[in-house]
């Protein structure tokens, strides 16, 4: 009997590279201008049109509207809705939120993905912690993503951060991915773990990295919707997420606009 092997990691050519690249800055760009708009009295609709548009107009697709029946182009969770939250033109957010902002584009069969979390207004001090907290283990995850190292030494390092900046409840459920000419492939990658085992990272590679950081719990409740994931407490949850190919010198964040170079100042 034939064992069934394990699915290869997919593996790009530089020219693959470039074209995701290409993906990246439209979703990084259109990130931006989201980040821009946000504000007290905007809707997650209002947002979710100014990213169609972005995207379109770069002649790019849109990842998200129509997979697996997502209504939408971007996922807008608000406040305790950790991912997977859907644009509502009733969605009308005010002082004091946060949204977390999840966006892929797709240009020539090649896909980026990319995630941030916005305050809206002021916040309080706690929670701009847990944003700086959460964005922080993302780019500690994408710094240990070095060729000749292991899958697990990214999960690893968003791991150790979080854990050393307090008690904060790190999503199990929901994690990271291979991407390429699919949105979600083999193999996940999670926000936790040991160091030095899976897959040997090679160049050509390429991986989501996106911790999901909850305030609380690390309970996750899913909504009658089947889409919106909220914490198991309701208090506030973070994600960030980045795009990166592996490559001979270094990681290269694809969906960054300045392509990681914090990672090469390191």
């Amino acid at each position: 009997m034939w064992k069934k092997r394990k699915p290869a990691i997919q593996i790009k050519s530089r020219g693959e590279l470039d074209v995701m690249r290409e993906a990246g800055l439209v979703v990084g760009r259109t990130l931006q201008r989201l980040t821009e708009a946000v504000k007290p009295g905007i809707t997650t609709a209002d947002l979710d049109a100014i990213a169609e548009e972005s995207i379109r107009s770069a002649g790019a697709t849109p990842s998200f509207k129509g997979y697996q029946g997502f209504p939408a182009c971007i996922c807008t969770s608000v406040n305790e809705e950790i991912v997977h939250g859907i644009p509502s033109p009733s969605k009308v957010l005010a002082e004091g939120d946060v949204i977390s902002i999840d966006c892929g584009a797709i240009v020539d069969g090649w896909h980026g993905d990319s995630a941030v979390t916005v305050p809206v207004g002021e916040i309080t001090p706690e929670e701009h912690r847990l944003l700086e907290v959460c964005e922080e283990s993302m780019w500690r995850g994408l710094a240990a993503g070095l060729a000749g190292g292991r899958l697990s030494d990214i999960g690893h390092a968003v791991e150790t951060y979080v854990r050393g900046q307090g008690d904060y409840g790190i999503v199990e459920e929901y994690v990271g991915h291979g991407i390429g000419t699919e949105m979600h492939m083999d193999p996940a990658v999670p926000n936790y773990g040991l160091p030095g085992r899976g897959p040997v990272l090679v160049p050509g590679m390429c991986f989501a990295v996106e911790p999901m950081v909850n305030l609380g719990t690390a309970e996750t409740l899913l909504l009658d919707d089947d889409w919106t994931v909220i914490t198991g407490d309701g208090r506030r949850s973070a994600h960030f997420e980045h795009t990166f190919a592996v490559t001979e010198d270094g990681p290269w964040v694809l969906t960054a606009l300045d392509g990681g170079a914090r990672l090469k100042d390191a």
